[in-house]
């Protein structure tokens, strides 16, 4: 089971860009994928993205594809999400996880993932 940190979150205006990092410890190389979350207030928390370690497969929510990139430096242990074109709906507190059962048929949901992140704050203004 890895340990997970995000940063990166902050306030930003309607069409800028934030960058998220999630760097995980521990035992990497058990986690299948790592996956974006994002919940906001008396909202469930939904997928946002998601990466395969070993081939670097991404996969992204309709709502972000084109304007977000999940990427990874394996040697870091590290993920990330660029944000760009960010919209006000695009507020929210963003997880960082880690899927560790095999698959890819479930990377959309959030039960599928066993180590979280505490999460940041992403906030963009109208």
């Amino acid at each position: 089971q890895v340990q997970l940190v995000e940063s990166g979150g902050g306030l930003v205006q309607a069409g800028g860009s934030l960058r998220l990092s999630c760097a995980a410890s521990g035992p990497t190389f058990s986690s299948y994928a790592m996956g974006w979350f994002r919940q906001a207030p008396g909202k469930e928390r939904e997928f946002v993205a998601a990466i395969r370690w070993s081939l670097g497969d991404t996969f992204y929510a309709d709502s972000v594809k084109g304007r977000f990139t999940i990427s990874r430096d394996n040697a870091k242990n590290t993920v990330y999400l660029q944000m760009n074109s960010l919209k006000p709906e695009d507020t929210a507190l963003y997880y960082c996880a880690s899927k560790t059962t095999y698959g890819s048929t479930f990377l959309r949901r959030s039960n599928e993932y066993a180590a979280w992140g505490q999460g940041t704050q992403v906030t963009v203004s109208s």
